[in-house]
């Protein structure tokens, strides 16, 4: 009898088959509750009827929010910060974890514990906001892409993902008269995809999802990503209820607002992720192979 077709092995994957759908299921079930929610009237989702199927089918928020012309020119603005910022971010920590992947280099150690020591101490809110603003970075992408353009742990991960790497290939790369640079963009690069879009991926969401930079260094509402304009909507229908206020459009959206703002906010990394899901185990794991 082989392992294939032991009673023990059939009874194993019975039950890791119902522990992970159950695991699937628990995972889904908020995302779909959410989904459901942002789509249905505010008295069933006081009541606490609504689960997986829209009760009494609403729109009024999503309305509200797509008529709204600055909604679209703040979402046109977290495209662009995401876009450059994780530009910015992934060719910084590339090239970072690169040179410290080189254990001939000298004072990597102190490069490496440079960039360790940020995970353990910052500077603070107002030393941030004081170098901000001294170097003139408000109101601008900048303030969104520099301050947070190294993750230390994603650094450790592509180093730890070059240095897995066979020397072997940069040394041959070298005695056919490529230079360093030339060895990380024709050698390197190309067989770190796996690594190089899982670090896209963390960088993208990370900066998609940020609002607190955006609040803080940005004085226009005409520069303000889609995260601080949800918030902002959130706060004013939440101020309006508070206020006991009982008509208006806002008041009657502002049970499912918050469902509205996930739904808007993750579409697009949900759309992205697909492309990049092949990437990201491997990505993941490749990385880790060594520390």
């Amino acid at each position: 009898m082989t392992v294939g077709t032991s009673r023990g092995y059939r009874v194993f994957q019975a039950v890791n088959a119902v522990v992970l759908t159950g695991v699937v299921a628990v995972t889904l079930y908020p995302f779909f509750n959410i989904l459901a929610r942002s789509f249905s009237e505010e008295t069933y989702i006081r009541a606490g009827e609504v689960n997986l199927i829209p009760r009494g089918f609403n729109l009024t928020t999503y309305e509200i929010v797509a008529s709204d012309p600055m909604f679209w020119r703040n979402y046109g603005n977290t495209v662009y910060y995401t876009v450059v910022a994780t530009l910015v971010a992934i060719v910084l920590t590339t090239c970072y974890a690169y040179v410290l992947s080189k254990k001939h280099l000298k004072g990597r150690t102190a490069l490496i514990w440079i960039a360790v020591f940020t995970m353990i101490f910052s500077g603070g809110l107002i030393p941030n906001y004081v170098l901000v603003t001294s170097l003139g970075l408000r109101n601008s992408v900048w303030a969104i892409a520099l301050p947070n353009a190294i993750s230390v742990f994603n650094l450790l991960v592509m180093k730890a993902f070059f240095e897995s790497l066979p020397d072997d290939l940069e040394e041959a790369a070298a005695i056919d008269g490529l230079n360093t640079y030339g060895i990380l963009w024709r050698i390197t690069l190309p067989l770190s995809k796996a690594v190089v879009a899982t670090m896209v991926l963390f960088y993208a969401v990370s900066f998609w999802n940020s609002w607190f930079a955006a609040f803080l260094y940005m004085n226009e509402s005409e520069l303000f990503p889609v995260t601080v304009y949800l918030r902002n909507l959130i706060a004013g229908a939440t101020g309006v209820e508070n206020a006991g206020a009982v008509a208006g459009e806002l008041t009657q959206a502002a049970a499912n607002i918050q469902s509205v703002t996930i739904v808007l906010t993750v579409l697009p990394i949900l759309a992205i992720y697909p492309f990049v899901q092949r990437y990201f185990v491997s990505g993941v794991m490749l990385g880790a192979v060594k520390g």
